[in-house]
């Protein structure tokens, strides 16, 4: 019974995962997570000259891990929008704290009215800031805005703006000129499953994740190129969920029938008479 039980409290653990991943089967930049058993200590009741004769007394979970395999990457014709094609993630701020950064696969992006690159959720979006029309090497909030100091570019405005593979964004005025807007940077990680999701598509601890290097521009040590205009979709695939959901509710319907047989032979220990 006490077998049967343990599988019981796993296999809602699993659908509970599955059940998750198939809600975020259309959000953008979703991992999918894997659950993963293992068994419990064994009971040794004697030995034999085969070896100890061992009883198992359950099932335990393993680990549950996100899946950080690539996503159907999908033209949105938005130039805010971006995807990476490949490993890395984009650093983001949260405006009312600067103590920590957060991480996301998500890539859709607006820009506000002050021409801050942020996430649906209003963080920040980092890289190289611009700086008298050049990419600097200060890192922080990127800004698509007129910061050209030549005199025939004062008064000009944003007219329209790319965003290159490598991040490099390049910001047309209504004067005709073109002037860099930085370049948005992205986050490698030697072990990204140790990350902690946080709600929002967002991720937290990097420390804890392995950086290979500070943000490096995309493309680079290791990480993927950017697609402008695009997103990553989730990398859930719902075929997949769906033949494992089966799998997981039949394992749940075979281990409370475990707990129902234990309780039936228990019940006639009860009911015999002498």
């Amino acid at each position: 019974m006490d077998s049967g039980v343990s599988a019981l409290d796993q296999f809602q653990q699993d659908l509970d995962v599955i059940g998750n991943n198939i809600a975020n089967v259309d959000t953008v930049g979703f991992k999918g997570a894997n659950v993963e058993f293992a068994d419990t200590l064994s009971q040794t009741i004697g030995s034999s000259s085969a070896g100890p004769e061992q009883i198992g007394t359950g099932v335990e979970t393993g680990s549950i891990s996100d899946s950080f395999t690539q996503g159907s990457i999908t033209s949105t014709g938005v130039p805010s929008n971006v995807a990476i094609n490949g490993n890395g993630f984009f650093v983001v701020a949260n405006p009312s704290s600067s103590t920590e950064d957060y991480y996301t696969r998500d890539g859709d992006f607006t820009v506000n009215s002050s021409g801050y690159l942020m996430t649906s959720s209003g963080m920040y979006v980092q890289g190289y800031t611009a700086s008298a029309g050049a990419t600097g090497t200060t890192v922080g909030n990127i800004q698509i805005t007129n910061t050209s100091t030549a005199a025939a570019d004062q008064g000009a405005t944003v007219q329209s703006y790319t965003i290159g593979s490598d991040g490099s964004i390049s910001i047309e005025l209504s004067d005709g000129n073109t002037i860099s807007g930085g370049q948005i940077l992205v986050q490698n990680f030697t072990a990204p499953t140790e990350l902690q999701s946080v709600g929002g598509n967002l991720y937290t601890g990097g420390s804890a994740a392995g950086p290979l290097t500070a943000a490096v521009a995309p493309g680079t040590s290791g990480t993927g190129s950017l697609v402008a205009g695009s997103l990553e979709m989730s990398n859930v695939d719902l075929a997949t969920q769906l033949t494992a959901l089966i799998t997981a509710q039949r394992g749940f319907e075979a281990n409370a029938q475990t707990v129902t047989t234990s309780n039936d032979i228990l019940q006639d220990l009860v009911n015999l008479k002498h």
